[in-house]
């Protein structure tokens, strides 16, 4: 590849100057050759197929179209595509492996507001800070100095489901807390989860022993309701699930039941469907707490991925190995 080889922006627009603020701009441009003026998220359009005739590197993100054959034959040069956003799946074909293109994802980058916010939903929900919000909204008063039995993060067991980049993400950050963590994860076996520190269990054993379990397995149709009635009858009364992974996980139907009868409470950073119907019970349940897909990058987090896809763009530049290269070959156990 030349030294600053020919690339272009494909994404949603709006999203480039909060993804490349000026001074990721900035080192974008002095490692490739880019016009900010020019961003695809039409792949027909004109203007774009003309600056694609030139493309060697697709800076991607959010709102990419799909690259498949044609789009590609209208790339002819297209060595590598950046994706500054976490899963590929939704816009690259096998098509772009067949052609050799080389694919990079900052999913690592995406991986970290995720487990951060996880962290925090567990130490919340260990406290049952959701439910006694609400009694003091709606009571105004409590018992200040009474000892309140059943909460408390001291010995919790929370039950990890999916050693994703995610997930054990969240194990470090757990290490530091009195909590018990175990793992699920069929593609793991037991020297690897001895090496993350965590015992590993069936997920049916996981689901019977844990306060809380979190959620951090990819979409797959094996993946389809993972967690159905079955398996949410399998965790202990009190017990609470977390899903920031995808909402399909989980069977909605069996899991507002067992809300309703007020045996479970949920975090849910991510619904089936996305975004939930408005007349959802899931937005009136007590034992809900429904965020809206907002554990991934937002605000100033989404710089970050910028950062990962710039320092990607500077090594390819420069001849280097690319860190955060995308395997088709795992592509059915991602994200």
């Amino acid at each position: 590849m030349p030294e600053r080889p020919q690339a272009m922006f494909a994404m949603t627009a709006q999203n480039v100057p909060h993804v490349f603020p000026p001074e990721l701009l900035a080192r974008l441009r002095a490692c490739v050759d880019i016009d900010p003026a020019v961003v695809a998220h039409d792949l027909t359009e004109p203007r774009v197929r003309e600056a694609l005739a030139r493309t060697e590197v697709l800076i991607t993100g959010w709102g990419c179209p799909r690259l498949d054959a044609a789009a590609l034959d209208a790339a002819p040069k297209l060595r590598a595509v950046l994706h500054a956003a976490g899963s590929v799946k939704g816009f690259t074909t096998p098509e772009v492996w067949r052609r050799g293109i080389v694919v990079s994802s900052a999913a690592a980058a995406n991986a970290l507001p995720v487990a951060e916010y996880t962290l925090a939903m567990i130490l919340l929900a260990g406290k049952d800070v959701f439910a006694f919000r609400d009694r003091l909204r709606t009571r105004r008063t409590f018992p200040y100095g009474d000892i309140v039995p059943g909460i408390g993060n001291h010995g919790r067991r929370v039950g990890v489901v999916g050693a994703s980049r995610i997930g054990r993400r969240l194990i470090e950050l757990l290490r530091p807390y009195d909590l018990t963590v175990t793992l699920a994860d069929p593609y793991v076996d037991a020297p690897e989860a001895a090496r993350l520190g965590v015992p590993l269990l069936e997920l049916d054993e996981l689901l019977r022993t844990s306060d809380i379990v979190t959620l951090h397995a990819p979409q797959t149709p094996e993946t389809r309701h993972l967690v159905g009635a079955r398996e949410l009858a399998l965790m202990p009364g009190g017990s609470v699930l977390i899903n920031t992974a995808r909402g399909a996980l989980v069977d909605h139907e069996a899991l507002i039941e067992e809300l309703r009868a007020g045996r479970l409470s949920a975090v849910l950073d991510v619904t089936d469907p996305e975004p939930l119907p408005a007349d959802s019970p899931l937005f009136d349940l007590p034992n809900a707490f429904v965020t809206p897909h907002l554990a991934g990058s937002q605000g100033n987090e989404v710089a970050r991925l910028g950062r990962t896809v710039v320092e990607e763009a500077e090594r390819l530049s420069s001849g280097a190995a690319l860190l955060h290269t995308v395997d088709q070959a795992g592509l059915d156990r991602t994200a």
